[in-house]
C-alpha cells in the first residue's frame, strides 16, 4: 500500500485549479499502473472526522470517535471489505483479534480509481 498523509484543512488549502491538476496527476498515476497490472486498487479515505475505533474488552466492542493513536503509531495492515454499512463494518472489525488488544479504526472509502476492478 503506498498511503497519502494529509487532511481536510490541506486539502481546502489548495487553489481550485492548482487542485484540479493535482487530481488530474494522480488520475494519470493511476492509470499508467492499472495498466501494468501493477495497481490492484486506489482509494481516498474519508476525513478523520468520520473515522471509528473499535475495541473489544471483555468480548464487549466499544465505539468511539476516532482516531486517537500515539503519533509513534504506524498503518501496519489495511483490510480492505465491501459491506452494507458503518455498523457491519464495525461488528467485522470487532472480530479481528487485535481488537482485543489494540485499537482498530474503520474508515469509509470514498471513491474507487476509474476503471479499476479487484
Amino acid at each position: 500500500m503506498i498511503l497519502i498523509y494529509g487532511n481536510q484543512e490541506l486539502w481546502e488549502s489548495f487553489p481550485e485549479e492548482e487542485f484540479a491538476k493535482a487530481v488530474a496527476a494522480q488520475d494519470a498515476f493511476n492509470r499508467k499502473y492499472a495498466e501494468t497490472g501493477e495497481l490492484l486498487g486506489a482509494y481516498g479515505n474519508a476525513d478523520a472526522a468520520q473515522a471509528k475505533v473499535v475495541r473489544v474488552r471483555d468480548g464487549v466492542p466499544a465505539v468511539t470517535d476516532g482516531p486517537y493513536l500515539e503519533t509513534k503509531e504506524y498503518l501496519a495492515s489495511w483490510y480492505l471489505i465491501d459491506v452494507d454499512g458503518e455498523r457491519r463494518a464495525l461488528e467485522i472489525a470487532a472480530e479481528l483479534p487485535f481488537a482485543s488488544t489494540r485499537a482498530v479504526e474503520v474508515w469509509p472509502i470514498l471513491h474507487e480509481a476509474a476503471g479499476n476492478t479487484l
